[in-house]
């Protein structure tokens, strides 16, 4: 992945992460429950590689839960994808009105990035990216 791409890619990160400081998570875990939720985050590519470069991939878990969730907690926080960012448990607490409009924007600028770099780029969920 070339360095522009990672830094905007990051950027886009600190931006949603001002987005939702306000809002707070009891951190259980349980949205990262991917079987039971039946949910997954979907990367676009340069998320992709700006989570796997922080070292090994993890094995898929038998449970079903995301492999980069360890001891109940994500073992990439700093780098987890946009899609990790949002709250979308219903134990979210914050503000009644979330940044629905400001997380579109966001979402289109991550398609830019990544059709820019190669104009076949899709998102795609966090499960398939780990089993490539």
């Amino acid at each position: 992945m070339n360095d522009r791409a990672a830094r905007e890619t990051r950027a886009i990160y600190a931006k949603a992460d001002a987005l939702w400081a306000r809002y707070s998570c009891p951190a259980s875990g349980e949205c990262c429950q991917l079987a039971v939720t039946q949910r997954q985050p979907w990367l676009w590519p340069s998320e992709w590689r700006v989570l796997a470069s922080q070292g090994p991939v993890p094995a898929a878990r038998a449970d079903g839960a995301c492999p980069f969730l360890v001891d109940n907690r994500c073992s990439r926080y700093a780098d987890r994808p946009l899609g990790c960012r949002t709250f979308f448990c219903h134990r979210i607490r914050g503000p009644e009105r979330q940044p629905v409009t400001e997380m579109n924007a966001l979402h289109e600028r991550l398609a830019r990035i990544n059709e820019l770099e190669d104009e076949h780029a899709e998102a795609r969920p966090i499960l398939e990216w780990c089993s490539r």
